[in-house]
C-alpha cells in the first residue's frame, strides 16, 4: 500500500519563476505554557507545470520528490482563483503632487509674536 502524501493549502505570493511557485502555508497552535495561539507561516517552492496560477491564489499542494535544490512540492489544484483587476493607464487620474493644501494657523489671532531685543554688549 502506498504511503499517503502530504497535502497543504496555502496562497501564491510569487510567480515570476517559470514553471515555479511561492505559496505561503498557515498553522496555528496552541502554546501549552502560556496558552496562547500561535501563527506559524512557512513559505514552499512548488513546481506548477502549466504556469496557471495568479498571485494571491489559493492553491494545494502535495509532497512529491526533489524536483530542484529547494522545490519538494507540486501544485495539484487551483482552488480558488484570485480576482484580476485589468486597468488602463487611461483610467487612472493623475494625482496633483504640485498643489499641497494650506497649512491651518497654529496660532490665535489675539496673541502676537515677542520681538526679542538684541543682546547688550559689555564694554570694558
Amino acid at each position: 500500500m502506498p504511503a499517503m502524501k502530504k497535502m497543504k493549502v496555502g496562497q501564491v505570493l510569487s510567480n515570476k519563476m517559470d514553471k515555479t511557485v511561492v505559496v505561503s502555508v498557515e498553522s496555528y497552535r496552541h502554546h501549552p505554557i502560556y496558552k496562547k495561539t500561535i501563527r506559524n507561516v512557512v513559505k514552499y517552492k512548488a513546481h506548477d507545470e502549466k504556469n496557471e496560477c495568479a498571485i494571491g491564489d489559493t492553491v494545494r499542494i502535495v509532497e512529491t520528490r526533489p524536483l530542484s535544490k529547494e522545490k519538494r512540492w507540486r501544485v495539484s489544484e487551483v482552488m480558488i482563483k484570485a480576482a484580476a483587476i485589468d486597468v488602463k493607464p487611461e483610467e487612472i487620474e493623475p494625482k496633483m503632487v504640485s498643489e499641497k493644501p494650506e497649512p491651518e494657523a497654529t496660532m490665535a489671532t489675539d496673541t502676537q509674536p515677542v520681538e526679542e531685543k538684541p543682546a547688550e554688549t559689555k564694554q570694558n
